[in-house]
């Protein structure tokens, strides 16, 4: 089985690649663009069948230069919700992505492809329907363009293509291998860092009707991520747009006293509570960003009823799970030195 997987020294891309190996698949054409050479630490102990830069791949692939491919996973794309340059996000996320569907129908070759919570923006609610789709930035607009596209093009439903088309709505996504992400790194990792820098970890203030570190997201770990979009690959017959997110909000407060646990028992001190580590000064509140006003979400939550019809049942890990595991992986690496 031959694969292609775009933003492959990416976040979620290199974390697809590691999946699959996991399966024995290793006939995988990686797809990045790797002027910022750090990334290749992400595929450095994965096995590739071949690397191909992004300003090459489209066009070849659309020629049928690496013959028959089962699927690609599209992850590469412009991902900086903050980025303000639009004809820069659009030829990224939007063009790239029009010029690979029309080359996989073509080819018969399946797409499963990132797209974003940051689709729905300012609402309330997080389903997969158009009136609830409300980007506050360039990024999300971006995004949203391509579904919209698709759905003009084979349906709502996506049942008018020749072959699989999935498209996924990311929530927040934390975990190994985003450390090349800088500011767009999740949360998590940030506090992570915070917290051996400085003794603490920070969180927003009071804003939006929310209560200091109150505001809520859908945080949702890598490895689930993973084991849904595999779980695509092992039902062609599933399409359509899906969130793919934990289904249950959780207040940043929740990430940051789990960063601040997790990392107190690998020096094998006790958990505190919230009370406990705010009374330490373990975990500081900070005024909100006056850049940030009005482009930020301050609750997201994933309907995953579309996943479940489409009958994926994958349970999901919460945040306390989810960021221990992450927090041990990130000890270990600096254990070793990496």
């Amino acid at each position: 089985m031959k694969i292609v997987v775009t933003g492959a020294a990416g976040f979620i891309g290199a974390n697809i690649v590691k999946g699959l190996n996991a399966r024995g698949i290793d006939d995988i054409i990686a797809v990045d663009d790797l002027t910022e050479g750090d990334k290749f630490r992400n595929l450095a102990d994965l096995q590739i069948a071949d690397y191909i830069d992004a300003d090459d791949f489209y066009e070849l692939f659309a020629e049928g230069a690496f013959g028959d491919v089962e699927a690609v996973f599209h992850e590469g794309a412009c991902s900086d919700t903050m980025e303000t340059d639009g004809k820069y996000m659009m030829d990224n996320n939007y063009t790239l992505s029009c010029d690979l569907f029309a080359a996989c129908q073509e080819r018969g070759t399946r797409l499963l492809y990132a797209s974003s919570a940051a689709t729905y923006g300012g609402s309330d609610t997080f389903r997969e329907s158009p009136e609830f789709e409300k980007p506050l930035n360039v990024y999300g607009y971006s995004k949203l363009l391509f579904d919209q596209k698709l759905r003009r093009d084979i349906g709502a439903d996506f049942s008018g293509a020749t072959t699989q088309v999935a498209g996924f709505r990311y929530f927040n996504v934390y975990g190994p291998r985003e450390q090349h992400k800088g500011r767009m790194a999740s949360v998590a990792f940030h506090q992570f860092n915070q917290f051996r820098a400085e003794g603490q970890v920070k969180l927003f203030d009071a804003h939006d009707g929310y209560a200091a570190g109150e505001q809520m997201r859908d945080f949702v770990f890598i490895d689930d991520v993973v084991a849904v979009n595999l779980w695509f690959l092992d039902h062609p017959q599933a399409r359509g747009i899906f969130n793919l997110g934990t289904g249950k909000a959780q207040p940043f407060n929740d990430v940051a006293l789990s960063v601040v646990n997790s990392l107190r028992e690998a020096q094998m001190d006790k958990p505190l509570t919230l009370e406990q580590a705010l009374q330490a000064r373990l975990i500081e509140y900070i005024g909100f960003p006056t850049a940030l006003v009005g482009k930020y979400q301050s609750y997201t939550q994933a309907d995953l009823s579309a996943l479940r019809t489409a009958g994926c049942n994958h349970a999901f890990a919460d945040v306390q799970t989810g960021v221990a595991a992450y927090m041990r992986s990130l000890v270990r690496g600096v254990s070793k030195g990496a």
